[in-house]
């Protein structure tokens, strides 16, 4: 397995917008942008098999150091060849770092059970690295800037990311400093230990992506970028969105960190999101996304449909469109004999009605989690199909000026 020379290639931009459409490159092979990666945080993705997956468009999965650290630890996935052998996946994987969960375990948490109450994960971030209790015995393991990069080596992900703190909103200026300050400092860090290990040639075909932060301060956007950038990575991952801020913020602090980042170099967006957070994105130049949403709305019994799911009509971004969520296990449904939405390829609305997805869901039969996760996410890729192309024959203004939440599914509810 070789160094990739070239890890992205931009094929087609849109006139209007920062909108480009292009090739990821990785030692599993090529990934189309923009994309939508389903996250398997423990080495799958909830109920579906991994076969399923490839066969509905799934190019790249998002896994999870911390959690595969913890379980079943990463020394016996490098025993097994490396995660893709593990989990019997033969196309790119992406690993995020860990430092999510400095702020999931941490100060989210904190914020829920109240400032008073211990938080059964005890995180401690210092500047050698962030600890988090293990057990009830109060046991302590330490993940550090370089030990995160040891682990996602040992992973033989194609796609790694250096470890970052970053707040929750509501934001406030100087605590989003420090934690700026900190992230450049381990991403200096960790960009030492991806290098020493490179030279080792345990699994040079990696990348490594640097972590903008700086929360919706324009001013801490600018410094974050400036001092990630100086270190040099092969792509860049704009991280603490989506933390509880309004999507306007959201907005606001991608706008102010893509003009700083690299044309050339790929740029993904953590942790997002709805799909029209989605193309808001691509349409100020982000190449990448990862959320749990489509994955976790299914178990809720919350699915996704097109604009047109009451009418066998295709999807026409030249037009109005827009989409709707639905609660599959609201009694409207229990006597809908209609397919969830006429115009999806899924095995559900091919095959099933809403009363019957209904009555599985209200039994709290697993197979309606199944089939509504297929369902969400072939929304999603089929959403994802739907950007590129419209970016590559110069569309892509139109859906982002149309799409949205509501409009022309009305009817659906």
């Amino acid at each position: 397995m070789g160094i990739l020379k070239k890890v992205f290639e931009i094929i087609a931009k849109d006139k209007n917008t920062r909108a480009r459409a292009g090739i990821l490159k990785t030692a599993h092979g090529e990934v189309e942008t923009p994309v939508f990666l389903p996250v398997g945080s423990k080495g799958t993705v909830k109920t579906v098999r991994n076969d399923e997956l490839k066969s509905w468009g799934v190019q790249m999965i998002l896994a999870n150091t911390y959690h595969l650290w913890m379980q079943p630890g990463d020394d016996l996935i490098a025993g097994a060849g490396g995660l893709h052998k593990f989990m019997d996946w033969d196309a790119p994987i992406f690993t995020d770092s860990g430092g999510f969960q400095i702020f999931s375990l941490g100060e989210k948490a904190q914020r829920k059970i109240g400032p008073d109450e211990p938080v059964p994960f005890n995180v401690q971030v210092k500047e050698s690295g962030v600890s988090f209790q293990t057990g009830s015995s109060g046991d302590k393991k330490e993940l550090t800037p370089e030990l995160s990069v040891q682990i996602q080596n040992n992973l033989r992900s194609d796609v790694a990311l250096v470890l970052d703190e970053f707040p929750g909103y509501p934001f406030e200026h100087e605590k989003t400093k420090r934690a700026v300050e900190r992230t450049t400092r381990w991403a200096r860090r960790a960009k030492e230990e991806f290098e020493r290990l490179k030279k080792r040639k345990t699994h040079p075909g990696q990348s490594l992506l640097g972590i903008i932060q700086g929360a919706a301060f324009p001013d801490l956007r600018k410094k974050s970028a400036e001092g990630i950038l100086a270190i040099g990575f092969d792509g860049y991952a704009i991280g603490g969105v989506a933390v509880g801020e309004p999507a306007k913020e959201m907005l606001r602090a991608i706008d102010v960190t893509v003009p700083f980042l690299e044309e050339s170099k790929f740029r993904h967006l953590l942790g997002v999101g709805t799909p029209e957070n989605i193309i808001q994105a691509v349409a100020r130049g982000c190449d990448s996304f990862d959320c749990v949403i489509p994955t976790r709305e299914a178990r809720h019994g919350r699915v996704y449909v097109s604009a047109f799911c009451n009418t066998p009509r295709s999807w026409s971004f030249a037009e109005e469109c827009g989409y709707q969520t639905l609660d599959i296990a609201h009694s409207r449904f229990k006597n809908d004999l209609s397919p969830l939405d006429k115009n999806c390829p899924c095995y559900a609305c091919r095959n099933h009605t809403r009363a019957y997805l209904n009555h599985l869901f209200k039994s709290s039969e697993m197979l309606a989690i199944r089939l509504l996760t297929e369902h969400n996410l072939r929304f999603y890729l089929g959403l994802m199909v739907k950007i590129r192309k419209a970016i590559k024959e110069s569309n892509f203004e139109k859906m982002v000026g149309n799409f949205k939440k509501g409009g022309l599914a009305n009817n659906a509810l």
